[in-house]
């Protein structure tokens, strides 16, 4: 049997832990347990098992269930080679050397079961404008995000730095943020621009800014 599929597509060998398969699929090398978003897993090789995690605790569980920050986790326990993937997002990795990543809960595929994570409300903005609640990791380990196009890092060291609210993917948690409003009075009568709020970001690090505000959903009319 001949393809080019057995070439450029077979499994890649890599020594680290966490490594990319191809630009939409991670690859973990597990010993050990792993953190992964539930339904993420495509494949696997050797011997793994799955449980749900939930919220890891009564305080993240009523966080949750105020604020509506979603990361349905389960943690995946064994040897062997573990595929992730979620809706064909491109994936991309940050090693964290007892740094601290903030990261959109839909944008989290996987990291290292020795981080520690929590969900905190983003500095400068309130429930008014949303809710923007989102995950904290912290820690030494890796951290596998997901992106709906190719994004952009931006320093925001360099210059003031904006952006769309469901745009931002991560950014350093060491950053202060503060919400900026455009919204004007022509945005009542139909003639606004559609972007009322966005984060705004001081200080020594980076912002990942996806090429998308996330997916929607088509006008329908449900068959009238």
């Amino acid at each position: 049997m001949r393809s080019s599929l057995f070439g450029e597509h077979l499994e890649s060998a890599a020594t680290e832990t966490f490594s990319l398969q191809n630009p939409k699929m991670l690859r973990v090398a597990l010993d050990g347990d792993v953190m992964a978003r539930q339904g993420a897993m495509v494949a696997y090789q050797g011997s793994v098992q799955f449980e749900y995690q939930g919220s890891g605790g009564v305080g993240r569980f009523l966080k949750k269930a105020l604020t509506g920050e979603g990361l349905p986790l389960m943690r995946a326990t064994g040897r062997g080679e573990l595929f992730l993937a979620h809706d064909a997002d491109e994936v991309h990795l940050i090693h964290l050397d007892g740094e601290g990543l903030t990261v959109n809960g839909a944008n989290v595929l996987a990291f290292d079961a020795t981080l520690e994570w929590d969900i905190r409300r983003v500095e400068g903005a309130s429930m008014f404008a949303g809710g923007l609640f989102n995950t904290v990791l912290t820690g030494t380990g890796w951290v596998a995000i997901t992106a709906h196009g190719t994004p952009v890092v931006l320093d925001a060291g360099s210059q003031p730095t904006f952006a769309d609210a469901q745009s931002a993917v991560a950014w350093s948690s060491g950053l202060h943020t503060a919400l900026q409003r455009s919204f004007k009075a022509g945005a009542l009568i139909g003639r606004g621009s559609g972007e009322a709020y966005q984060i705004g970001f001081t200080g020594q690090g980076f912002v990942i800014v996806q090429a998308s505000e996330g997916p929607t959903v088509p006008p329908h009319s449900h068959g009238q």
